[in-house]
């Protein structure tokens, strides 16, 4: 399935050189704190950079959170096309955290925003919201894959409330009688499987049971997977095998609060630690 450079190609040589973790940067008021900085631009472009220079040489993939940088507008976006480049330069992989979700025109800006070639953004990767329907985001995964880009879909997250409104009955279409959630998963992994490339992926959480939302791992394989949760939110990478069945194949074990938290002057230490356990439980 997986075509000679689409974005399953390039995962997977991230895993092969790095192993599966992906580091979430969020530049958070409270880490801020915890690293002895003021809550200001020049403490997001600090902070980001030093957090980006320990993944240098450690892991393959880092993950945005991109609210964290737009709350400081013009300055916090400067800091993050900062923080892509030099990743990218680095050969780091980078997943937008952006959740984007619209109709027609402008989910087609977003998506070149996020996936074009040469863009200030330029991400290796977006996750995106289907709540407006799976369909509108058809161009964006064609996009995706004529640029050898990925679409993380959201689709079992671990907030309490979504649990309700992501196991509801698809009323109508070819998956009706199913939960909407175990529809996602379903459609994204049949477009790979049609376009037989590897550029959608989906979002679950780390700390849900899959089988809430009637998802069964062993139906889906080879599909990615970006799995917040992991660490500080309670799930052990220990156990990844167990949660995720076949789809640990193409898991993203993504930690964040575990490693920041640690601060400036350990956090080399703690990042390549946390990267041997999640390589030991994987491998």
């Amino acid at each position: 399935m997986s075509g000679d450079a689409d974005f399953g190609w390039r995962l997977d040589a991230a895993f092969g050189k790095f192993g599966h973790l992906c580091v979430g940067i969020d530049p958070h008021p409270y880490l801020f704190a915890r690293w002895g900085y003021d809550d200001t631009p020049r403490s997001l472009d600090e902070f980001s950079k030093r957090v980006l220079d320990a993944c240098v040489d450690r892991v393959g993939i880092i993950k945005p959170q991109v609210a964290f940088f737009e709350r400081w507008g013009a300055a916090g976006y400067r800091a993050l096309e900062e923080v892509i480049r030099r990743a990218r330069q680095a050969d780091i992989l980078v997943i937008a955290d952006a959740k984007r979700g619209d109709i027609g025109s402008t989910m087609q800006a977003y998506a070149q925003s996020w996936l074009s070639p040469g863009t200030p953004l330029e991400s290796d990767a977006l996750t995106v919201s289907p709540y407006l329907g799976l369909g509108t985001l058809d161009e964006t995964m064609d996009l995706a894959r004529s640029q050898s880009k990925g679409v993380f879909v959201l689709a079992a997250t671990s907030n309490p409330e979504a649990l309700g409104t992501q196991t509801s009955v698809v009323t109508n279409g070819v998956d009706a009688g199913l939960p909407l959630a175990q529809s996602i998963v379903s459609r994204v992994h049949a477009a790979n499987e049609a376009s037989r490339q590897v550029s959608g992926g989906v979002v679950i959480g780390a700390t849900v049971s899959l089988r809430d939302f009637g998802i069964e791992p062993d139906e889906f394989p080879g599909l990615p997977v970006l799995a917040p949760g992991f660490g500080f939110q309670g799930a052990d990478p220990r156990d990844a095998r167990r949660l995720f069945g076949a789809l640990t194949n193409r898991l993203i074990v993504t930690e964040t609060r575990s490693i920041l938290e640690s601060g400036p002057e350990e956090i080399r230490e703690t990042l390549s630690q946390r990267a041997a356990i999640v390589a030991e439980a994987l491998a």
